[in-house]
């Protein structure tokens, strides 16, 4: 059934929030993601945003980037810096490259290019709701030596220090090490972390990484847990089969 999760035995709408000033592109995203079975809240500035935001519990938000207020990446940012793990779509009528890639290093999950079909932004929905789900049930504890990392509470622990990563870090370093010492390439990651597979958007992986492995010296400057193999990628290489 589409839209619909249960919740202490009862079916509940997955609830979306609209963030979209432009009144009949709304309608139509409305009547669309309704037509789903989705329970959908509707804002037109970032202001109101949120305040439904602080109020309710969203299974994703559908946020424009040019409202009367300011720009949706604003908010993506602070959510992420907040700490909040609502999966994010941009929607958005700049499709230059630099615009995608300042959408994606925002925080943002997806990010669809206006004018773009209903039946893609339906599918673009279902993909991120079902995404957004299978990460929340998975529940997984990784331990190495000197290394913790809890995917529920998504802490980590790295030689006694507590680390404090935005989402997408946690995210990208929690692929890693759960296939250490594989390498993956730039594209790999994009698509397993960000779920997209498109040339030209590497850029975005490397600054994550790079920020990554800044965090992680930072609690033991002589382990390099995320290392380069030039020309392929990245792989995390536990501490216990470094060289000392």
């Amino acid at each position: 059934m589409n839209g619909t999760a249960k919740h202490n035995g009862h079916v509940c709408p997955q609830h979306i929030l609209l963030v979209e000033d432009e009144q009949d592109l709304a309608k139509l995203i409305i009547l669309n993601l309704k037509a789903l079975n989705y329970s959908v809240d509707h804002a037109t500035t970032l202001k109101q945003a949120m305040h439904i935001i602080e109020h309710k519990k969203l299974d994703l938000i559908l946020m424009d980037r040019m409202l009367p207020d300011g720009d949706g990446i604003m908010l993506c940012e602070q959510l992420r810096q907040d700490g909040k793990e609502v999966p994010l779509m941009l929607l958005t009528a700049k499709d230059s490259e630099a615009d995608v890639v300042l959408g994606l290093e925002a925080g943002a999950d997806d990010y669809l290019v206006k004018p773009f079909s209903v039946l893609e932004l339906r599918a673009r929905v279902k993909a991120l709701l079902r995404r957004g789900k299978t990460q929340h049930e998975q529940t997984q504890q990784i331990e190495f030596n000197s290394v913790s990392i809890n995917s529920s509470t998504r802490e980590v622990t790295a030689f006694n220090k507590a680390l404090t990563l935005t989402a997408r870090e946690f995210d990208l370093l929690l692929f890693l090490a759960k296939h250490p010492q594989q390498v993956f390439s730039r594209m790999q990651l994009l698509e397993a972390v960000w779920g997209y597979n498109y040339d030209g958007y590497e850029h975005t992986v490397n600054s994550h990484i790079n920020r990554l492995r800044n965090k992680l010296s930072l609690c033991s400057p002589e382990h390099d847990l995320v290392k380069t193999v030039w020309g392929v990628g990245y792989k995390f290489s536990p501490p216990e089969v470094q060289a000392h």
